[in-house]
């Protein structure tokens, strides 16, 4: 299953928490409860932006869709890039051997030959030691960024669905001032699942946390 699938999602029916997990998993439980009063919006639990998601149909026509939304942008991102969709260039329109699984985009690097050489001899080859390095070099990203990304995914999330929650003006005031006791109080009269995540977002945790 591609990264793109198993991103961290979170569902909510109205101001009721439905589901945190994998976007497919979510998604399949969105979809069962999409006939119902509430609206049903989902959450990347990274950014706090709204997933678009088609629920029609079966779980694998919604798991298809997934798929295929995240090709087309793959695609549209490497044409933008002045790159093609397809190892054409190198392989004359024949997909090429060990082609990248779905969610792993191959696109070209230079280096030199002694960063190849140092890359080849990592664990698991020059692309799984890139990817390594890649994710270290976000976890390390500013304090201040990480402190700024975890804020405006807590608003994005406050405003689709606690705008008109008692507080939420002074909630969102304590939330960019990163006064985190006020925030708490601002929130405290509200549902239960709204709370909880907003303060979770706001902490810059993608993972629910465990009494």
């Amino acid at each position: 299953m591609s990264d793109h699938l198993i991103k961290p999602c979170t569902a909510f029916s109205g101001l009721k928490l439905l589901l945190s997990g994998p976007l497919a998993e979510v998604a399949i439980a969105a979809s069962r409860k999409a006939d119902g009063a509430d609206a049903i919006l989902v959450f990347d639990d990274e950014t706090g932006r709204i997933v678009d998601l088609d629920l029609r149909g079966t779980d694998a026509d919604i798991l298809n869709r997934l798929a295929d939304s995240f090709k087309a942008r793959t695609v549209s991102d490497r044409h933008e890039a002045g790159e093609t969709s397809d190892e054409t260039e190198r392989d004359g329109g024949q997909r090429g051997r060990g082609r990248p699984r779905l969610g792993v985009v191959a696109r070209e690097v230079t280096l030199l030959p002694r960063q190849w050489e140092w890359l080849a001899a990592q664990p698991g080859g020059s692309s799984a030691a890139l990817r390594r390095l890649v994710d270290e070099a976000r976890k390390a990203v500013d304090p201040r960024q990480r402190r700024r990304a975890a804020q405006e995914a807590a608003y994005r999330f406050m405003h689709a669905v606690a705008g008109d929650l008692p507080g939420y003006e002074e909630a969102t005031r304590a939330l960019f001032a990163d006064d985190r006791a006020t925030l708490g109080q601002r929130v405290a009269a509200w549902p239960e699942d709204v709370r909880a995540y907003a303060l979770r977002l706001a902490a810059g945790s993608a993972e629910p946390e465990h009494s």
